[in-house]
């Protein structure tokens, strides 16, 4: 399972979760040819390269994520955490997710944690 996670995504999370599972294969947005880019840029990169999307954005990504899904796009999942989740259950909701879920799960896919 990849994930990338967008620009406003909450770095000490993704610190936490490669502390917890330090094989994880996530990155950055910003550290790619893509930073800066708009939500839907984000979203077809994203699912090009099988990656599914980790945010806090509870009001745009979704929606361009839904557009993509109407239009027949892929999008490799989005999962939405809001901002006033507290650190560490946004990290045990994405281990659970790692854990028990694969890839193919998260196709077409928008959820929220927490689970």
């Amino acid at each position: 399972m990849k994930f990338a996670a967008d620009e406003n995504f909450d770095n000490r999370i993704l610190r936490g979760l490669l502390h917890r599972q330090p094989d994880l294969d996530v990155i950055r947005v910003q550290d790619t040819e893509i930073a800066g880019a708009t939500d839907p840029i984000v979203l077809e990169w994203a699912a090009r390269e099988g990656r599914i999307l980790l945010t806090h954005d509870e009001k745009t990504v979704p929606i361009y994520a839904y557009e993509r899904i109407g239009s027949g796009e892929l999008v490799a999942g989005v999962i939405v955490a809001s901002d006033t989740l507290s650190i560490i259950s946004v990290i045990e909701d994405l281990l659970l997710i790692v854990t028990c879920s694969s890839a193919e799960e998260w196709m077409n896919q928008v959820q929220r944690l927490p689970l």
